[in-house]
């Protein structure tokens, strides 16, 4: 049935009633049941996010001019991302709406260079090569601006295989992608390799950390022995980082940062042809909420380099804790996750039914579909529950031995 606008407001009182009740069937995020779609990194965070966005949340970030503190606001964003990531001195870039929109704004960016620079030429249909296990946010990106998507097959180990997507290749390429890490599997894609093809081949090279870009900096701070993977990589133009992620910032926060300002002017929309004057946005989005910049600041500036790295570090602590109690119970790991994602899988069971029964007890998390497996993105808040998701998945085992193929997994999906 179709919803009318009612003829009479209603009172607050009864419509908080009502949204209470409307969420009674969400997943239990609070309760660290939910690994995916959100970050939990504590009730302190969570009043810096709710506080700094209320205060900016009538403000508009189209409005530089109007609105100097969100300017402000976001450029100290950019600089601090592009010094974490090791960019140059003229490194640049924007605060965006999520990683989508990020990812979109880089190859947006990437194929106007290419035109600009004669890669490109009239007439031809670009094309982007990346990793079998790229975000699919490469593939809506692609169909809205006609580029030709070519998804190379990973490795054994799941990463990036750069002589195959060097072979994939042509005087039409405008990008190639590796991920840091890619979403499946949380694998860092061998991006100094890439760059080496990049190179070679005199293409773009863009970097997806949407999941990373804010964790493994920390991770190397804390003394991990991670791959390069950023702009210390000289042929990496661009990087994509979300700071609702791993950056603990309220949704929706990502950033897009370039080598130069050089690279990031072909990202620039700017029109005067039209009644109301000159129009200039960075981004997709005219209108850019204001509460979502000014959040991301102040989580940023309020966890500052110490609260990073020991999230970080209780983070990769209960992803370490539940690898061994998920191999304790005869799961494999899929590949090897040094950040805050993991994939694991079992040689005998069907995991979409354990899926299904870690469901039923509360548990909501992502899937993986080659190999058969589940997917967990961890927050802070998950240190507190590792211990009953290990016990649950034990039961969860033992509940599906014998248990039929994957049927249900179209019911596991992301999005409407």
């Amino acid at each position: 049935m179709r919803v009318e606008l009612p003829s009479n407001g209603t009172d607050w009182d009864t419509l908080s009633a009502q949204m209470n009740e409307m969420a009674t069937g969400d997943v239990k995020w609070r309760d660290g049941k939910t690994a995916v779609y959100v970050f939990n990194a504590g009730e302190d965070v969570s009043k810096v996010q709710k506080e700094a966005y209320t205060r900016f949340m009538s403000e508009n970030g189209l409005g530089p001019m109007a609105f100097p503190s969100l300017k402000r606001m976001e450029e100290e964003i950019i600089q601090m991302g592009l010094s974490l990531l090791q960019a140059p001195e003229d490194g640049a870039g924007n605060v965006t709406s999520g990683g989508t929109d990020s990812i979109t704004m880089a190859i947006k960016t990437a194929r106007d260079y290419a035109r600009a620079t004669g890669r490109l030429a009239a007439g031809h249909q670009p094309n982007i090569v990346l990793p079998w296990s790229g975000h699919p946010a490469f593939d809506k990106a692609a169909l809205m601006m006609d580029i030709e998507l070519r998804r190379i097959p990973v490795t054994d180990e799941f990463l990036a295989d750069s002589q195959a997507m060097s072979d994939a290749v042509d005087a039409n390429t405008i990008m190639m992608v590796g991920s840091a890490p890619c979403f499946p599997y949380g694998l860092i894609d061998p991006i100094a390799e890439l760059g080496t093809v990049a190179e070679a081949h005199n293409v773009w090279l863009h970097v997806d950390a949407c999941v990373g870009g804010f964790f493994a900096p920390f991770a190397r701070m804390n003394g991990a022995d991670l791959p390069a993977f950023d702009f210390a990589v000289p042929q990496v133009h661009s990087i994509s980082a979300d700071l609702h992620k791993y950056g603990y910032c309220a949704k929706g926060a990502s950033t897009v940062m370039f080598r130069s300002e050089d690279l990031r002017e072909h990202m620039i929309f700017d029109t005067n042809d039209w009644p109301g004057g000159r129009m200039i946005t960075p981004t997709l989005a005219g209108t850019r909420p204001g509460g979502a910049i000014a959040a991301a600041w102040a989580v940023m500036n309020y966890l500052g380099v110490d609260g990073y790295r020991a999230k970080q570090g209780l983070v990769v602590e209960t992803r370490e804790k539940i690898e061994a109690g998920a191999r304790d119970l005869g799961f494999e790991i899929i590949g090897k996750p040094q950040l805050g994602l993991v994939g694991y899988t079992h040689p005998e069971r069907d995991m979409f039914a354990i899926w299904g029964k870690l469901f039923e007890r509360g548990w909501f998390t992502s899937i993986v579909t080659k190999p058969h497996g589940i997917h967990l993105m961890l927050s802070p808040k998950h240190a507190e529950v590792a211990d009953t998701y290990l016990a649950d998945l034990a039961w969860a085992t033992e509940q599906v031995r014998g248990a039929n193929g994957p049927k249900d997994q179209k019911e596991i999906r992301y999005g409407g």
